[in-house]
């Protein structure tokens, strides 16, 4: 029901409307949502037995994620699905080793087309490294939010253990592994995700069970912001087909301007086909809900600057002086024909001065209800985006 009326109130040019109707709904209405959750890292970091720990199995029993080198190497080649037994609508995908060789970084998350998830833990097995980063960094650049798990716990205090007993305090090395994945994201110049340090072999010590909480603790506001996410791609189609139903209308007033041109008194056919012009551009503008006055709401509904909506829009605007250099650049050419044609063969001048401007102006005006569209689609993409950063 909450999609229907986000896609009617596309439709008819409400954006603020469209916004309000997510702004509105309780986190337990998106409860029946689904999550996909994208684990990664680097090829033998955990990945697969942290998915086994979220959900209580160990390695070998049925429906368990395989692990091990042997296992690893083979399944490195396409992402696997499992469905979490405790979080209900959550999926956890095991994704392939990134950096591997049938997976190298430069081509990783074009390959894997990360941008299918919703959201991502990062696992790695050793200190935060400049491919993290980079992970975050594109992970962020989607709009998604990402948590850092540093595995293998157990593995760096035994070895810390060994090398010095006498000294030996395990809440300080944890610390120490936590400060130094903080610092490396704080190098890289990255966002800041969430750090947990674990074991999956022991799924109740260190920070496994902070991790389960976090996790469990978001999930309403990961689900929120996932079906926030899926909202450019519902409301495109809705946009194209209002842009359609427009455009089937544009044939009317390329014939008026054709009149109008054809009209032998110079200077009377160019501002009647001005206005003409003009008005149709008002009427895209406001038909989508892109204009000043929407604009100014719609930014002030999602507490961003009106500028950082109108920045992503790329067509020429409503003002009196756009819309006269457009109009000089196409339906001019028309009016110059006719006043050259006009002295010498009147009927002919009129005929060529007509045609032109027919079809000069019925494209021109393709050309501005696509534009103005694709401007809707930004202004909506970045107004969600706004709404997003609200979400956590």
């Amino acid at each position: 029901m909450a999609v229907n009326e986000f896609k009617d109130a596309v439709y008819k040019g409400t954006l603020t409307r469209a916004i309000s109707n997510v702004q509105q709904r309780p986190l337990e209405s998106f409860n029946s949502h689904t999550l996909s959750i994208a684990i990664t890292g680097e090829s033998g970091s955990g990945k697969s037995s942290l998915i086994n720990a979220m959900r209580d199995l160990c390695a070998g029993d049925e429906g368990a994620a395989e692990t091990g080198m042997l296992d690893t190497v083979m399944r490195d080649t396409k992402p696997m699905a499992y469905p979490d037994p405790i979080l209900p609508g959550v999926t956890l995908w095991d994704l392939p080793g990134v950096g591997t060789f049938y997976f190298p970084l430069d081509t990783y998350f074009e390959r894997l087309n990360l941008s299918q998830y919703e959201f991502f833990i990062i696992v790695g097995s050793q200190r935060f490294r400049s491919d993290h980063a980079r992970l975050v960094r594109e992970i962020q650049r989607m709009g998604k939010r990402v948590y850092f798990v540093r595995s293998k716990a157990d593995v760096d205090l035994d070895a810390s253990r060994r090398q010095r007993p006498s000294s030996y305090n395990q809440e300080r090395i944890l610390q120490q592994i936590r400060e130094d994945c903080r610092r490396g994201v704080a190098a890289e110049g990255v966002g800041h995700p969430q750090v947990f340090v674990i074991s999956s072999r022991e799924p109740n010590c260190y920070d496994f069970p902070l991790l389960r909480q976090t996790l469990q603790t978001e999930l309403l506001s990961l689900k929120r912001h996932a079906f926030l996410l899926s909202l450019p791609a519902v409301a495109s189609p809705i946009v194209n087909q209002k842009k359609a139903a427009l455009k089937g209308e544009i044939w009317k007033t390329a014939l008026f301007s054709c009149l109008l041109t054809a009209i032998p008194v110079p200077g009377l056919a160019f501002l009647c086909t001005f206005f003409l012009f003009r008005t149709h551009l008002f009427k895209y503008y406001s038909s989508f809900g892109v204009d000043d006055r929407s604009l100014s709401a719609l930014a002030r509904q999602v507490g961003k600057p009106v500028q950082e909506l109108t920045a992503v829009m790329t067509s020429l605007g409503t003002t009196p002086m756009m819309a006269l250099k457009l109009l000089s650049d196409s339906v001019g050419a028309a009016v110059m024909v006719a006043e050259y044609s006009w002295k010498r063969l009147p009927v002919f001048g009129a005929m060529v001065s007509g045609g032109v401007a027919l079809v000069t102006t019925y494209f021109m005006l393709r050309k501005c209800l696509a534009s103005v569209a694709d401007d809707t689609q930004r202004v909506l993409s970045k107004a969600l985006e706004a709404e997003r950063e609200n979400t956590i």
